[in-house]
C-alpha cells in the first residue's frame, strides 16, 4: 500500500519538524551528490535551519563554485531580465484577450437587441445596417442551400429513371425470351400430335389396304378418293 500524499505548508509542531528537515535534508544532500558524480556536474547546496545552523555540500570547493555563479551571474543578467519581459508581455497579452472577449460579447448581445442604452442615433444606425447585411447575408446562403439540394434531388431522380428504364428493358427482353421459348415448345408439341395420329389413322386401315397401296395414301387424301375403296373397284 502506497504512502498517501504529504499537504506541503509549514509543520506547526517543533519536534516532528526538526525529524522532518533532518530527514529531507540528508535526502537532499544525497541526490546532490549522486547529480555530480554520475553526470560530472559541479553542484553546491547550502542550507540553513530554522535555528541558523549552516549545512552544505559541494562537490569540489565551495568558494569556487560561489565565486563561479557569481561571475556567470554579474556577466550575464540577461535571463533574468528576459523571462521578466516574457512574463510582463504574457501578462498584458491576457488583459488585451480580456478585453477582446469583454468587447465581442457586448457587440453580440446588442446584435440581439440587448443592452442598447447609450448608443447614439448613428451607432444605432449602423447597428441595424449590420443586422441587414447579416440578414441578406443568411437569405443568401439557405438559398444557395437550398439550389445545393435541389441539384442533388435533380441528380438522383434522374439516377432513378435510367436505373428504371434498364429494368424496363431487362423485363422486356425476358417476357420477349419467354415468349419465344413457349411458342417453340406449343410448335413441337404440335408436329409430336399430329405424328400421332397419322400413325393411328394409318393402324386402323384394313389389312387389304395397307398393303400395296401404303406409298399412295397421301395421294389419295390430297384426290378426295374414298378410302374404303377396294383396288379391284378402282
Amino acid at each position: 500500500m502506497g504512502r498517501g500524499k504529504i499537504e506541503i505548508k509549514k509543520i506547526e509542531n517543533v519536534n516532528s519538524r526538526q525529524v522532518t528537515f533532518s530527514k529531507r535534508r540528508g535526502g537532499l544532500m544525497k541526490k546532490a551528490k549522486e547529480l555530480a558524480v554520475l553526470c560530472d556536474a559541479q553542484v553546491g547546496v547550502i542550507i540553513f535551519s530554522s535555528t541558523g545552523k549552516l549545512y552544505e555540500f559541494a562537490s569540489s570547493c565551495m568558494e569556487q563554485i560561489i565565486a563561479r555563479y557569481n561571475q556567470i551571474k554579474h556577466e550575464d543578467p540577461e535571463p533574468a531580465a528576459m523571462i521578466e519581459n516574457v512574463a510582463n508581455q504574457v501578462e498584458s497579452r491576457d488583459v488585451d484577450l480580456k478585453d477582446e472577449v469583454e468587447k465581442l460579447q457586448l457587440i453580440h448581445r446588442r446584435m440581439m437587441g440587448k443592452e442598447l442604452e447609450g448608443l447614439t442615433y448613428n451607432e444605432l444606425n449602423n447597428l441595424e445596417q449590420q443586422l441587414t447585411e447579416g440578414m441578406i447575408s443568411v437569405k443568401d446562403r439557405k438559398e444557395k442551400l437550398l439550389l445545393e439540394e435541389l441539384e442533388r434531388s435533380k441528380q438522383q431522380e434522374k439516377k432513378l429513371v435510367v436505373q428504371n428504364e434498364a429494368l424496363r428493358e431487362k423485363i422486356v427482353g425476358l417476357e420477349h425470351h419467354a415468349r419465344i421459348n413457349d411458342h417453340h415448345h406449343h410448335h413441337h408439341h404440335h408436329l409430336f400430335v399430329s405424328k400421332d395420329s397419322c400413325v393411328s389413322t394409318s393402324s386402323s386401315m384394313p389389312p387389304y389396304y395397307k398393303e400395296g397401296t401404303s406409298n399412295n395414301s397421301d395421294t389419295s387424301l390430297r384426290l378426295g378418293l374414298r378410302m374404303d375403296i377396294t383396288p379391284t373397284s378402282i
